[in-house]
């Protein structure tokens, strides 16, 4: 039996909590899931911008492909905008021959203010720009996409995307964790 990995894609507004909870998605399941985030390959590694005609959906629908076909589970955050990524998230869990979740984060414009108002290092972006960004209900219309809404706490978006993706339970498939001797020793 081929065992495929699992595809994770964690969508949502400026300031939703989609980074925090892939984060936290990720240190819980340990080795053998990569995280992904689109501002670090489209700003830091593309150095691009977010606009029609740019190369970051194609780059960053082939990094997590690449991923997942390195036998990595992927969790996949950013704001991912259906207009910009929705063709290559589509194409991208089209192709995947294992299981894909796809999970929206749909938070109100007043709360992502007030949830950006707590981070220090995002002081100079203004409410104009946050404004710009924001795209409400932008969900994909893929069958199966779930919709969490601001009364999740972040406990259960990490719970819900663990056990509905089945990363709760999916064993490693890269080789670190499967024959690495580190890897396999009991944790302290």
């Amino acid at each position: 039996m081929l065992i495929s990995p699992v595809l994770v894609i964690i969508r949502g507004n400026s300031a939703s909590g989609k980074t925090t909870a892939a984060r936290e998605i990720r240190r819980r399941y340990g080795r053998g899931c990569a995280l992904l985030e689109q501002d670090h390959l489209r700003r830091i590694v593309l150095r691009e911008h977010d606009h029609d005609g740019g190369v970051a959906p194609a780059f960053i629908a082939a990094t997590a492909r690449s991923a997942l076909d390195l036998g990595y589970h992927v969790v996949l955050e950013g704001i991912l905008h259906a207009q910009h990524y929705g063709p290559a998230l589509t194409d991208l869990i089209a192709t995947h021959p294992g299981p894909a979740h796809v999970y929206y984060l749909d938070i109100p414009f007043a709360e992502t203010l007030r949830r950006h108002a707590t981070r220090p290092d995002m002081a100079h972006i203004t409410e104009t720009e946050m404004r710009g960004w924001y795209a409400p209900s932008d969900v994909l219309g893929l069958p199966g996409e779930t919709v969490l809404g601001p009364a999740a706490s972040l406990e259960e978006i990490v719970t819900t995307v663990l056990h509905r993706s089945g990363l709760a339970t999916a064993a490693a498939l890269t080789p670190c964790p499967v024959s690495c001797p580190r890897c396999r020793r009991p944790s302290p």
